[in-house]
C-alpha cells in the first residue's frame, strides 16, 4: 500500500497535469475560434471555383484538346497521395484517423496493383506514415515554424504536385485531409484534385437560358484556371485541418482535464482513508500502551 506521502506527491503531479490540460483546453478554444473563421470564409469562393469548374468541364466534355488536369493521362496506374495532418499531438485521434483513411486507400490500390507514391504535409501523418511506407513518400513538408497557414504554403504544394504531373511521375492525385464539422466532428475526407472533378453536390450556375461566350475559349481558361483550382483545394485543406485540429485539441484536452478531475477525488479519498487507518492504528496503540501500565 502506498504511504501518505506518495499519495500526497501523486496529488500534487496530477493536479499540475489538470492546470496543464486546462491552460491548453483554454488556449486550443481561443485559436479554434480564429481558425473557424478562416476555414468558413474560404469555403464560398472555393464552392464557387467548384461551380465554374462544373460548368467549364461539362462544356469540355470529350473535347480531345481538354487540359490533362481535367482529362487525365488516360491510365489510372500511379496514384499520388497528399496526406494532410496536423505537426502537433495533443488532440485525440484526430491525426489517426486520416493516416488510417490514406494506409487504406493505400491497401486497396497496392491490392489492384497499382503503384503508391506519398506526399506529408504535416510532422505527424510523416511520423506514422514512414514506419510501413517510408519508401514510399516522395516529398515532405511541415509548418512547424510559421505561426499562421497560408495561401504561400498551399501554393508551394500545389507546384510540387503539378511539378510532378508535369513530369508524368503519377496519374491521379488524391488529398486526404480532416474537414470541419463542429466542435465534436472532425471528417477524414478524401478528394481526387488531379484529374480535376467537380466534388459530388457542387452546384452549377442556373444561366436562364443564358448563352456566354467565353474569351479565350474554354478550353484556354480551364488551363488557367485548374493549376488555381488544385492550389485553392489544398489551402481549403490546410484550413480545414488547422480548425479540426484545434478543435481536437480543445475536446481532448477538456476530456484529460475532467479525468484528472476524477483521478484527483479517487486519490483524495484513498489518502484520506490511509490517513485514518493511520490515525486509528496509532490511538489503539496508544490505548493499549495505557491499559498495559
Amino acid at each position: 500500500m502506498a504511504s501518505l506521502k506518495d499519495l500526497k506527491t501523486r496529488i500534487t503531479s496530477v493536479k499540475s497535469t489538470q492546470k496543464i490540460t486546462k491552460a491548453k483546453q483554454m488556449v486550443a478554444a481561443a485559436k479554434l475560434r480564429r481558425a473557424e473563421e478562416r476555414a468558413k470564409k474560404a469555403r464560398p469562393y472555393t464552392e464557387r471555383m467548384e461551380a465554374v469548374l462544373a460548368n467549364l468541364a461539362a462544356s469540355a466534355e470529350g473535347n480531345p484538346n481538354a487540359p490533362r488536369l481535367l482529362a487525365g493521362t488516360g491510365k489510372d496506374e500511379i496514384h499520388l497521395l497528399i496526406v494532410a495532418t496536423a505537426d502537433k499531438g495533443l488532440c485525440g485521434g484526430f491525426n489517426s484517423s486520416i493516416v488510417r483513411l490514406a494506409r487504406e486507400h493505400i491497401v486497396r490500390l497496392q491490392s489492384e496493383g497499382k503503384k503508391v507514391k506519398i506526399i506529408t504535409v504535416g510532422r505527424k501523418g510523416n511520423d506514422q506514415l514512414k514506419r510501413l511506407y517510408g519508401d514510399l513518400i516522395v516529398w515532405k513538408t511541415n509548418f512547424v515554424e510559421i505561426k499562421q497557414v497560408g495561401f504561400a504554403q498551399a501554393n508551394e504544394i500545389a507546384e510540387k504536385t503539378l511539378a510532378m504531373f508535369k513530369g508524368q511521375e503519377f496519374d491521379v492525385a488524391t488529398l486526404f485531409y480532416g474537414k470541419f464539422k463542429n466542435v465534436v466532428t472532425q471528417v477524414p475526407t478524401p478528394q481526387q484534385i488531379i484529374p480535376a472533378i467537380a466534388p459530388e453536390g457542387a452546384q452549377t450556375p442556373d444561366l436562364k437560358g443564358a448563352v456566354y461566350d467565353y474569351e479565350p475559349d474554354e478550353e484556354g481558361i480551364l488551363r488557367a484556371l485548374l493549376p488555381r483550382y488544385v492550389a485553392v483545394q489544398i489551402f481549403r485543406a490546410l484550413l480545414e485541418n488547422v480548425a479540426s485540429e484545434q478543435a481536437a485539441s480543445m475536446s481532448a484536452m477538456d476530456n484529460a482535464t475532467r479525468n484528472a478531475g476524477e483521478m484527483i477525488d479517487k486519490l483524495n479519498l484513498k489518502y484520506n482513508r490511509a490517513r485514518q487507518a493511520q490515525i486509528t492504528t496509532e490511538l489503539i496503540e496508544i490505548i493499549a500502551g495505557a491499559e498495559a501500565l
